[in-house]
């Protein structure tokens, strides 16, 4: 028999504004502190020295938490060009210097068309990665450098916002990409196409999947109410687990064929919406309910994926 979880019960997703110099698990389980939450996980790493939106998932909602590590994600990056650091951001030594008095925004402006879209990136050496077991930092911090396979990403936006000429010439960019991309290594790409060097000085993240900065809370929202106990409050912060997946088609299913579904049979649904994932919502109290996702099967019925458990 598994042993019981300690804390409370609670279920939904937390928007949460992680703050500078603190990793996404630390943020994560200072959250799940804060809301005494038996079951809590975050839903795509952010480097410490980037800040901003960190969907924290609770109880029944980190069954879905993969379609958030899976979506896009928007930042705000200002980049330094003229210097390289060993690790791409402004934590690293510099390895490399030139001068870009003479860098223009005209130049920047003509090398952007090359990174967007569907492109290659090579991943950095100071990131998660695995090799061997271990992350490629570990191995980074030893002074090891290994080959790393470049890997497709999707750049949907890549545009500058600001620019600021001299020996260190500076820019801020909006970028909209794909899961699995790192900004560092786009401006350090960014800056060999220039010539000069370059290297992400500070990075926000606006949005991720469908959440965006407005809705996030940072921790001196969330610690008052924790230190007065209004667990009810703090809920009332919490975002449905089914906000997560507004981008699959909804089936709604009358009584039987929830029942059905919950117990794993898959089940015909008449006119169901053209999709190949579904959210599932069965009848409620007062309104449907969610009680997970569904896929369709090759013969026309739906079958149960993720379910949340029968509470």
């Amino acid at each position: 028999m598994g042993r019981r979880r300690k804390g409370r019960a609670v279920s939904g997703i937390l928007i949460l504004d992680k703050p500078l110099e603190r990793s996404s698990n630390s943020a994560m389980i200072v959250a799940r502190a804060i809301y005494k939450a038996a079951k809590a996980g975050h839903t795509g790493a952010l480097d410490p020295l980037a800040s901003g939106v960190l969907p924290i998932c609770f109880g029944e909602a980190t069954k879905f938490s993969q379609y958030l590590l899976d979506a896009d994600k928007v930042y705000r990056c200002s980049v330094v060009f003229g210097e390289r650091r060993s690790t791409g951001d402004a934590e690293g030594e510099v390895i490399a210097e030139c001068d870009t008095s003479a860098l223009c925004a005209a130049d920047i402006e003509a090398a952007l068309p090359a990174f967007r879209g569907d492109i290659l990136q090579v991943p950095p050496m100071h990131s998660a990665l695995k090799r061997d077991g271990k992350p490629l930092y570990e191995l980074a911090r030893r002074g090891l450098e290994v080959e790393r396979e470049a890997r497709p990403v999707r750049i949907s936006r890549f545009d500058m916002e600001s620019f600021a000429p001299g020996p260190r010439a500076e820019a801020s960019f909006l970028v909209h990409c794909s899961k699995g991309t790192y900004i560092r290594s786009l401006a350090e790409d960014l800056g060999a196409a220039l010539g000069v060097g370059a290297y992400v000085s500070a990075l926000r993240r606006l949005q991720a999947g469908p959440f965006v900065e407005s809705q996030a809370l940072n921790f001196d929202d969330l610690q008052p109410l924790r230190d007065r106990e209004a667990f009810a409050e703090l809920d009332a912060l919490l975002l449905p687990v089914d906000s997560a997946l507004g981008h699959l088609p909804a089936a709604e299913l009358g009584a039987a064929a929830a029942d059905f579904l919950r117990q794993g049979q898959p089940v015909f649904v008449p006119r169901l919406p053209s999709g190949e994932r579904f959210r599932l919502y069965g009848p409620g109290d007062t309104a449907a309910e969610f009680i997970g996702v569904g896929e369709l099967l090759d013969d026309g019925r739906l079958a149960p994926r993720r379910l949340l458990a029968n509470m």
